[in-house]
C-alpha cells in the first residue's frame, strides 16, 4: 500500500510543504480569457444595477422632505400673507396721508386722531396697528390676494386679533392658534402632503429597483454559466492531460490524489468562483458608487462612515493573510485522505487477511485529524470576517447618526439627508461584508487552483504529431533489442543494464527469470510506456523512438497479470475500442477460452452489465481479457502471466486458444510457470537486467544452466 508515502496532505510530490502559488490568479485569468466578453457583460449589468440602487436614497430623501413639509404648517405662505397685508396697510396709509395733506381743518384733525402723519411721515407698520383705534385700523384694511386666494378685510382683522394676543415663544399656543385662523388664511397655511409628487417619485424608485433586480439576476446567470463552463473545461483538460503524462508521474502521485484534483479541487474552484466573482463585482461597484454618493451628499458624514470602516479593512487583510495557507493545507489534506481511502478500499481483502484494520484506522484517524485541523483553522479565521464587518457596519451607523444629528441641529442638513445617509452607510458597509465573503471564497479557489494548475503543468510526454503515421497492417513483426539500458525515474539503480535480443516475425518469444529480473520492464519499454536511457528497440528496422506512441500501441494486444474491466456490458468489455466486431467473432473467442457457457448463463447473456451485482472470479476476469486480446487481433501479442489466475484444466484450454492466436504473430510471453512456454521458439532467461541464457526449451535444459535449475525446481516434488 502507498498510503505511507502520501500521508502528509500538505506536502508536494517532492515531500516539501506545499505553498500557494501566487501566480495562480494570473494563470486562471489566462485560462478564462475566452470568457472575458461574458464577464464584461456581467460587469456592466452589475454597474448599471448598482447605479440604479444608489439612486434610491436620494429619492427617499426627496419623499422624506415632501412628507416632512406636508405635516408642518407652511410658514413661508404665512410670511407671504403677513408681508402682503403689511404692504397693503402701508399703501393705504400713504394714500390716506396724501389725501389729508390737501384738505385742512376737520380732515387734518381726523388724520391726526387716526395717528396718520399729514406731513408725509412714515406710514404705520403692522406692529403699530394694535395700538390704533378700531376706526383707524378699519380704514387701513382692504381686500388683498395671496397665491390666488382673496383675504378680506374682516379676515385680516381676525388675523390681527389672533397675533395681538399670541405669545410666539409658546409653541403649543402658536400651534393651537393655527386652528383659529380665518378660512382664507388657513387654506394657505394648513399642512398638506403633495401625494402626486410622492407617488411619482415612489413609482420611479420601484422601477429602478425592479430594473436593478433583473440586472442582478442576469449578472448571476452569466457568472454561474461562466464558472460552470470553466469547471467543465478544467475537467476535460485534466482528463486529456492524464493521457499525455508519462507513466513515471503515476508512480509518484497516488491515484486518490489525482482523483481529488479532478473532483474536489475542480468543484471547489468552480463553486468558489461562482460565489466570489459575481459577489465581488457587485460589491466593488456598490462600494465605489456609495462612496461617491456619500461624498457628494455630505463630506463630514462621509468621513465618519469611512473612518469607522478603515478598521474593518485592516482586520480583513490581516485575517486573509493568515488563513490562506490553511485553505491550501485543507485541500492538500483532502487529496491525501482521498488517496488513502482509495488504497484502503482497493486492498480491503489484504487488510482483513493481515488483521491490519486497527493500523489502517489509526492512519485514517491521523490523516482525518490533519484535515479537521486545517479545515478548522481556515474556517475559524475566515469566519471572523463576518462578525467583524457586522460590528464595523453597526459602528458606522452610530457614527453617522451622531454626526448627522449634530449637523441637523446646526441647521446644515435636513432630516431627509440623514435618512439617505443611513442607506448609503448600509450600501457602504454591506460590500465590505460581501468582499470579506468573496475573499474567503477566493482563498479556497486559490488553494484548489494551485493544485489543479500544478497537475496541468506537469511535464508531459513529447509531442509526436509531426512523426509519420505507421500502417499496422504492413508490419512483419521483427523486433530487435539493441543494448537497451533503463533506470526508473528517481532511482539510481539500473533495472535493464545491457539487454540485446532479436525476435523474428511470427516467433513466440518467452521471457523468464526470477522476480525483479526486469521482465515486465522490458514489455513496458517495448510498448513505450517508459523511454529507454540508451540503446534502441527496433520494429522491422524502425526504432520505436521514431514511431508515434499510438502507432506502437496499435501493433500489440496485451494480456496482463492485473485484469481490468470497466462497468459496462460484457459485449462492451470484450470489443473494447474495436469497431465492426461481429457476434460470431466475439463468441468464437469466448468459446476458445472456455467462457462462452458462463456468459450465456448470465441474466442478459452478452448484454449483462458488469457491476457490483455480477460477481466474476479473478480467473473469469482474466479469461475475458484474453478473449479481448483475441478479438483485437493485433499484429503482435504480449502476454504477462496471462494464465496465472486460472486453474490447470482451464489453462490447457486457454493455451490451445493462445497457440492458435499466436500463430503467425510475433509474441512475447512472460511466465513463471515454465510448463506453459515449452513450445516457445526462443526463450530469453533474464537475471538482474541482463540476458544470461537464450535458446529453445530443450537447448536450455541440455545446457544445465540457470534455466534448467528454474525448471527443475518447479517439478522437484
Amino acid at each position: 500500500m502507498m498510503h505511507g508515502h502520501a500521508s502528509h496532505g500538505a506536502r508536494g510530490r517532492d515531500g516539501a510543504p506545499q505553498r500557494v502559488d501566487h501566480a495562480t490568479w494570473g494563470k486562471l485569468l489566462r485560462y478564462c480569457r475566452r470568457y472575458v466578453p461574458a464577464v464584461a457583460v456581467a460587469l456592466v449589468c452589475a454597474m448599471v444595477g448598482t447605479v440604479l440602487t444608489l439612486l434610491g436614497p436620494n429619492m427617499l430623501s426627496d419623499i422624506t422632505d415632501a412628507v416632512q413639509n406636508g405635516i408642518a404648517p407652511d410658514t413661508e405662505a404665512l410670511e407671504r400673507v403677513v408681508q402682503t397685508v403689511t404692504e397693503n396697510i402701508e399703501a393705504n396709509a400713504g394714500a390716506r396721508a396724501r389725501l389729508q395733506a390737501g384738505v385742512p381743518g376737520e380732515a387734518a384733525g381726523d388724520a391726526a386722531g387716526s395717528g396718520l402723519d399729514a406731513g408725509g411721515a412714515a406710514a404705520p407698520s403692522l406692529d403699530d396697528l394694535p395700538a390704533m383705534p378700531a376706526e383707524a385700523r378699519t380704514a387701513l384694511l382692504s381686500d388683498v390676494e395671496v397665491d390666488g386666494v382673496v383675504i378680506t378685510a374682516a379676515d385680516q382683522q381676525k388675523l390681527l386679533d389672533i397675533f395681538e394676543h399670541l405669545d410666539m415663544n409658546d409653541t403649543e399656543a402658536a400651534m393651537a392658534a393655527l386652528d383659529d385662523l380665518p378660512a382664507s388664511v388657513k387654506g394657505l397655511v394648513e399642512p398638506g402632503i403633495d401625494m402626486g409628487f410622492v407617488c411619482r417619485v415612489a413609482l420611479t424608485l420601484v422601477s429602478f429597483y425592479v430594473a436593478s433586480y433583473l440586472l442582478t439576476v442576469l449578472q448571476g446567470w452569466i457568472m454561474t454559466t461562466v464558472t460552470q463552463r470553466i469547471g467543465q473545461s478544467m475537467r476535460a483538460d485534466i482528463s486529456a492531460k492524464i493521457n499525455r503524462l508519462p507513466m513515471s508521474y503515476f508512480n509518484t502521485v497516488p491515484k486518490g490524489d489525482i482523483l481529488s484534483r479532478i473532483t474536489n479541487d475542480v468543484d471547489m474552484l468552480g463553486q468558489s468562483l461562482n460565489q466570489s466573482v459575481g459577489t465581488l463585482l457587485s460589491a466593488v461597484v456598490l462600494f465605489a458608487g456609495s462612496l461617491f454618493m456619500m461624498v457628494t451628499t455630505n463630506g463630514w458624514m462621509t468621513l465618519a462612515a469611512v473612518g469607522a470602516s478603515l478598521l474593518g479593512f485592516a482586520l480583513m487583510m490581516g485575517i486573509m493573510g493568515r488563513s490562506q495557507k490553511y485553505f491550501l493545507r485543507q485541500q492538500s489534506a483532502l487529496g491525501a485522505l482521498s488517496g488513502h481511502i482509495e488504497e484502503s478500499y482497493t486492498g480491503h481483502s489484504v487488510i482483513a487477511a493481515y488483521n491490519a484494520e486497527d493500523r489502517v484506522r489509526a492512519e485514517f484517524d491521523r490523516m482525518n485529524g490533519e484535515l479537521v485541523d486545517a479545515g478548522f483553522r481556515a474556517q475559524c479565521l475566515s469566519g471572523l470576517m463576518m462578525p467583524i464587518m457586522m460590528f464595523i457596519g453597526n459602528f458606522g451607523y452610530v457614527a453617522v447618526c451622531v454626526v448627522g444629528g449634530a449637523l441637523a441641529l446646526d441647521g446644515q442638513i435636513g432630516f431627509g439627508v440623514i435618512v439617505a445617509f443611513m442607506l448609503y452607510v448600509r450600501y457602504f458597509t454591506q460590500p465590505l461584508s460581501q468582499i470579506a465573503q468573496g475573499v474567503q471564497a477566493l482563498q479556497s479557489a486559490g488553494a484548489a487552483g494551485t493544485r489543479v494548475f500544478e497537475f496541468l503543468e506537469a511535464p508531459e510526454m513529447a509531442d509526436e504529431s509531426a512523426k509519420p503515421a505507421l500502417a499496422a497492417g504492413s508490419m512483419r513483426g521483427e523486433v530487435e533489442f539493441d543494448h537497451v539500458r533503463f533506470t526508473y525515474p528517481g532511482s539510481d539503480k539500473p533495472v535493464i543494464k545491457d539487454f540485446s535480443a532479436r525476435a523474428l516475425p511470427g516467433q513466440k518469444v518467452a521471457i523468464v527469470g526470477p522476480t525483479g529480473a526486469g521482465k515486465t520492464t522490458m514489455v513496458n519499454l517495448l510498448m513505450r510506456f517508459f523511454e529507454i536511457d540508451g540503446g534502441q528497440i527496433r520494429i522491422d528496422g524502425v526504432p520505436t523512438s521514431e514511431m508515434r506512441r499510438e502507432d506502437v500501441h496499435a501493433l500489440f494486444c496485451m494480456v496482463l497479470q492485473d485484469t481490468w474491466l470497466f462497468e459496462g456490458t460484457v459485449r462492451e468489455n470484450l470489443v473494447y475500442c474495436d469497431e465492426g466486431v461481429t457476434d460470431e467473432k466475439m463468441q468464437r473467442a469466448c468459446r476458445s477460452v472456455g467462457l462462452d457457457h458462463f456468459i450465456r448463463s448470465l441474466p442478459q447473456g452478452y448484454d449483462t452489465v458488469l457491476n457490483d451485482q455480477v460477481n466474476l472470479s479473478q480467473g473469469q476476469k482474466q479469461q475475458m481479457t484474453i478473449a479481448r486480446a483475441m478479438i483485437a487481433d493485433k499484429p503482435m501479442l504480449i502476454l504477462d502471466e496471462a494464465t496465472s489466475n486460472v486453474d490447470t484444466r482451464t489453462e490447457l484450454k486457454i493455451q490451445q486458444a493462445m497457440d492458435e492466436l499466436m500463430s503467425g504473430r510475433t509474441s512475447f510471453v512472460i511466465a513463471h510457470r515454465l510448463s506453459t512456454i515449452k513450445n516457445a521458439d526462443l526463450i530469453l532467461v533474464m537475471k538482474e537486467g541482463d540476458i544470461i541464457e537464450s535458446g529453445t526449451h530443450e537447448e536450455l535444459l541440455a545446457a544445465g544452466g540457470f534455466y534448467a535449475d528454474l525448471y527443475n525446481s518447479q517439478f522437484a516434488e
